[in-house]
């Protein structure tokens, strides 16, 4: 049995071991980052890709031990699912909010973006995305909302002029999926053609869900199209794709973002091949970190990065960077540094207008070729 003095040496030496793990701890911030994107459904894929490129970033910034107001930060990832649904990503971004967020990076769906984002510009978070191309969400006169990625006008734009005054196709028919991002795709896609002074000879839509495009594309293939632009995502992009070869149509596939990853090629089989798409940004391996990211993206996940990890990895450290500049993780504080941002990220040099969209975005445009994306050219805006 222990004597007195012994046990209290113990019980005194505890106390303070106890005392300095409260205080070590006490010492450390944490601050959430917030993450809403599709994680499950038909979205599933390039949601994880989004989740993954910010806790790729999170891992990397709390090797760095970075202080904020003399304190460590630890970031921690608060990903929400808001499967591609308008009604449940207003759920969840309010949950986003309750959880005491200092930022959000999302979205993927246009769709669900538009009614988010205010959700956010009311608790004064910011959202930076990397993924939603719709115009409309940051011409909602929110000062909140920051996009790392070509709109549709920019991107659609590019390819209705390229369509035209490239490409030289005579008879062009548009297809889209009646989704914010389908339906703002096309209508920025007929407003480019148009305006370079092609001919539209046939606008179709079908839905997010159908699987089945006979009677779009007989009408297409009746109105004699030599090229096809189709504005809505990967997997029903194959089966579009599919459908045409079986009705033997000749127009040439053009798809709008979104499009230009393994899943298409893995659904539409042979009838990939010679299929284009325009995407945003620029082919990650001709970025000076491009290489070195996807390799460490892989690394960590067993995986290839699908399109927008490397977008959705620099929402986050531009986030961590306007904190480190403005020395605090109060949304108050760091927002108005977010809005002078200069940064150099892995998808090139990221800087806002007024609006909160990139100064410099870029497009370019892919071709499948032996069943793998090749870029055909980039896109910039003039200096």
């Amino acid at each position: 049995m222990l004597d007195r003095s012994r046990k209290f040496f113990i019980f005194a030496l505890s106390a303070i071991v106890l005392t300095l793990a409260s205080h070590v701890c006490s010492a450390q911030q944490v601050v959430k980052i917030g993450v809403s994107a599709p994680l499950t459904g038909n979205g599933a894929a390039n949601g994880k890709d989004i989740e993954n490129g910010v806790r790729l970033a999170l891992e990397e910034a709390n090797t760095q031990r970075i202080k904020l107001g003399g304190q460590e930060v630890r970031f921690e990832l608060d990903s929400v699912d808001d499967q591609g649904d308008p009604r449940i990503g207003v759920q969840v971004a309010q949950k986003l909010v309750d959880d005491g967020v200092a930022a959000v990076v999302g979205y993927y769906n246009s769709g669900v973006a538009l009614p988010s984002a205010p959700i956010f510009a009311k608790a004064g978070i910011p959202l930076i995305d990397p993924a939603a191309t719709n115009p409309a969400i940051t011409r909602q006169g929110l000062k909140n909302v920051f996009r790392i990625i070509a709109t549709d006008a920019q991107n659609s734009g590019n390819a209705g002029k390229y369509a035209v005054n490239v490409t030289k196709a005579q008879r062009i028919a548009v297809m889209d999926d009646r989704t914010a991002f389908g339906q703002g795709a096309a209508d920025e896609f007929k407003k480019a053609v148009q305006g370079a002074g092609g001919k539209i000879v046939a606008s179709e839509f079908t839905n997010d869900k159908a699987v089945e495009f006979n009677a779009q594309l007989t009408t297409i293939k009746a109105a004699n199209a030599d090229l096809l632009y189709f504005a809505g995502l990967n997997n029903q992009a194959a089966l579009v794709t599919k459908r045409m070869k079986q009705l033997g149509m000749r127009a040439q596939f053009v798809g709008s973002g979104g499009i230009a990853d393994s899943i298409f090629i893995s659904v539409a089989g042979t009838a990939a091949e010679g299929a284009m798409a325009w995407e945003y940004g620029r082919p990650v391996e001709s970025l000076p970190q491009g290489r070195a990211f996807a390799e460490k993206f892989k690394k960590r996940f067993g995986a290839n990065t699908l399109t927008y990890a490397p977008f959705a990895y620099d929402c986050a450290w531009v986030a961590i960077d306007a904190m480190k500049q403005a020395n605090s993780a109060k949304p108050d504080v760091f927002m108005p540094v977010l809005h002078a941002t200069k940064y150099d990220g892995i998808t090139g040099k990221i800087e806002f207008d007024e609006f909160g969209d990139l100064k410099r975005p870029t497009s370019t445009l892919y071709q499948v070729k032996n069943a793998k994306w090749v870029p055909v050219t980039t896109i910039s805006p003039p200096n």
